[in-house]
């Protein structure tokens, strides 16, 4: 962040009305300066590396990479640069997948210009934020973490969430995606996107090599 230019901002959403929205409510606010603004997040990705921002206010839900998997790529790649998500989504998902995925702050779409504003602060200068109607759930989240610490040494995958390795027990049992959205009562979106992070995490190129790498841990053998 720069003295003279204060943070600088990138705002990413596929909806043109709520993206341009967002663009002129941060340029009236003081010590904010737009630098760039993205339709999905493969372009988030290109104004990103093009501008250096301070922050990205993101959306989730859009169609090529979406918001949380852009948001991954956005802190892996670029340790200065800090996200906001700014969403319509607070299931708790959702939400956790964006803690996981880097993101600096959660809040949701209506929330006021002086939220917003704070937000932005917050995450440039390396702090967290989230809506008070989500902090409760997010703490909740942190305090899990100690306990996620003392799993066993050899638990072949330990960064998986609950939700994970039930679905990854039903994909190394054979089941297809619909089988899996009807057993746990939720969308074949919600599977896709489950399934594609339990890739990333398991480090597999695709559903062959998932199932082999969960049946060779003990998984779908029930």
């Amino acid at each position: 962040m720069t003295a003279s230019t204060g943070i600088r901002v990138v705002v990413v959403d596929d909806h043109q009305i709520v993206r341009d929205g967002l663009v002129a409510l941060l340029r009236a606010l003081d010590g904010m300066e737009v630098v760039g603004a993205a339709a999905d997040g493969r372009e988030a990705l290109h104004v990103v590396g093009e501008t250096a921002p301070d922050v990205v206010v993101m959306d989730i839900q859009m169609p090529g990479l979406d918001g949380i998997e852009a948001t991954r790529f956005i802190t892996g790649r670029h340790a200065g640069t800090r996200v906001v998500m700014l969403t319509m989504n607070e299931d708790d998902e959702t939400v956790l997948a964006a803690i996981r995925a880097g993101a600096s702050g959660y809040l949701l779409k209506g929330s006021g210009a002086e939220e917003v504003q704070g937000a932005v602060r917050t995450a440039a200068a390396g702090g967290m934020v989230f809506g008070a109607s989500l902090a409760g759930r997010v703490a909740t989240y942190f305090a899990g973490l100690s306990a996620a610490s003392l799993r066993s040494a050899d638990d072949p995958f330990p960064d998986l969430t609950d939700r994970e390795r039930s679905v990854l027990e039903m994909l190394a049992a054979g089941r297809s995606n619909d089988a899996i959205a009807a057993e746990l009562y939720v969308s074949g979106k919600t599977v896709r996107n489950t399934v594609s992070t339990i890739y990333a995490k398991l480090h597999a190129a695709g559903r062959a090599e998932a199932i082999v790498k969960a049946r060779e841990a003990g998984y779908g053998r029930g």
